[in-house]
């Protein structure tokens, strides 16, 4: 694999280990020339999920979309990026079994308001005001109720 700081081509694997449930391989890996190390994913290609979007508009899934979103929610947070892989894979492996091609956006979104509910509250407030439009404080304090009660 090439190194991504000075391009080399050859790099060894320092540490290899399951993650997400055995569904992908995480690598610890050094440059053989500039001694960098970096992390890699192994993870088996699936088929193509569609999103079908609030105006009805269907788009492939894009797992960098996820991931960004969830980190926005998560910035100057307490959660790890290998918290939020955590919460992306467990997804992603829920919509694998479900079996179906297309799945709505708020069904993905509720998984992650879920996950995110038991992780980080601030985090799950910050993800509900974006996914539900929150248009007024009385929005966020709803949302705030709910959690506590919960």
């Amino acid at each position: 694999m090439k190194c991504p700081f000075c391009g080399y081509e050859e790099t060894k694997v320092l540490d290899s280990r399951p993650v997400s449930n055995g569904t992908s391989i995480r690598r610890r890996r050094e440059c053989l020339q500039c001694q960098a190390r970096f992390t890699t994913y192994e993870r088996y290609e699936q088929t193509r999920i569609r999103i079908i979007k609030k105006d009805g508009r269907r788009e492939l899934y894009d797992r960098k979309k996820l991931m960004n979103g969830i980190l926005k929610a998560c910035e100057k947070r307490p959660v790890s990026t290998d918290q939020i892989e955590e919460i992306v894979d467990n997804i992603e492996e829920q919509l694998r079994r479900s079996g179906n091609s297309e799945i709505y956006s708020s069904e993905i979104g509720d998984k992650v308001m879920e996950q995110l509910k038991s992780i980080d509250q601030v985090a799950y407030v910050r993800f509900a005001s974006v996914y539900k439009e929150f248009r007024d404080l009385d929005s966020f304090l709803q949302a705030i109720r709910e959690l506590k009660n919960s």
